[in-house]
């Protein structure tokens, strides 16, 4: 697709960037709500958000530059290009722990229960996981998905085709499908890139985490638990519905389609064990101490 939304001189919007921040801004919307309806502080919410905002761009951008390095430090690679967060790669991961040592260091300053307010604050996280994901279809580069012969494979348009006409082009631009996943580099010229379309799944992904936590937030009033069930859910999902059709496995590299189309045992499928087994046992452990 087309990176770019508008171009104003040197000055680009992105839509990776600017889909992020709907999904924060309408997660921060539902976000009040909750807290509003669970006796929360709002105001306190609104004051620290420019502290969380902050501390999850670090803390995404950093995990995902120190997870994938070659870009970066490797041969050929640009070190200043680990700063550039608006051509995509953050880490979901790194963005929630940095949150949470953020949150919790305004909590512990105001004498606030940490767990409460990361139960309201979980509709952003689910929110900005689908807006993320569709940045990454329109960065192009950021699929990842790998080539695949299955019916649900996407054949990755050559660039300039005229999708939708001048509809298309007047809200994707000239360049139109100008960038496309690095699995097709592999592909003979002439022949139909077929991938997963890895972007679509993390959104659904994403989707279904919206209902989690709407489910959650009408269900159990446990302190963390909302939180808790997001990330849970979330580590299960991706490593089962995303990071199998990702280009990304690790050692071994273990193959469920012919065509390289599933792989396993990817570096968020080995981070996502103890997240969910942690997870679990917290749930339990706060469901047990609410009961007392």
């Amino acid at each position: 697709m087309d990176p770019i939304l508008i171009s104003i001189g040197p000055l680009a919007l992105r839509w990776y960037g600017v889909l992020i921040a709907l999904g924060v801004v309408l997660g921060a919307t539902w976000t009040l709500r909750a807290a509003r309806a669970r006796g929360l502080d709002g105001e306190w919410l609104l004051d620290t958000a420019p502290w969380l905002v902050g501390a999850g761009i670090v803390g995404a951008r950093l995990v995902y530059v120190l997870t994938s390095p070659a870009a970066y430090f490797g041969p050929g690679g640009d070190p200043l290009r680990a700063f550039f967060v608006w051509e995509g790669g953050l880490s979901i991961h790194g963005a929630v722990i940095a949150v949470v040592l953020a949150l919790g260091w305004r909590a512990r300053l105001k004498g606030y229960d940490v767990w409460r307010y990361l139960d309201v604050l979980s509709p952003v996280a689910a929110l900005a996981i689908i807006g993320g994901r569709i940045g990454n279809f329109m960065n192009g580069t950021d699929t990842g998905g790998r080539l695949t012969d299955w019916a649900i494979g996407f054949a990755w348009p050559e660039p300039g085709t005229p999708t939708l006409g001048a509809f298309g082009r007047a809200v994707f631009g000239e360049p139109l499908w100008q960038y496309g996943p690095p699995g097709c580099r592999a592909v003979p010229f002439g022949e139909p890139c077929v991938v997963h379309l890895t972007p679509a799944y993390g959104a659904l992904v994403g989707l279904v985490l919206v209902g989690v936590v709407a489910w959650a937030l009408a269900r159990t009033r446990t302190p963390g638990a909302v939180f808790l069930h997001l990330v849970v859910w979330y580590s299960l999902l991706r490593s089962v519905v995303e990071e199998p059709f990702r280009d990304n496995p690790l050692m071994p590299q273990v193959y469920l389609d012919p065509a390289g189309g599933v792989g396993l045992l990817t570096l968020t499928q080995v981070v996502s064990v103890p997240l969910v087994l942690i997870g679990l046992y917290l749930l339990w452990v706060r469901g047990t101490a609410a009961q007392r």
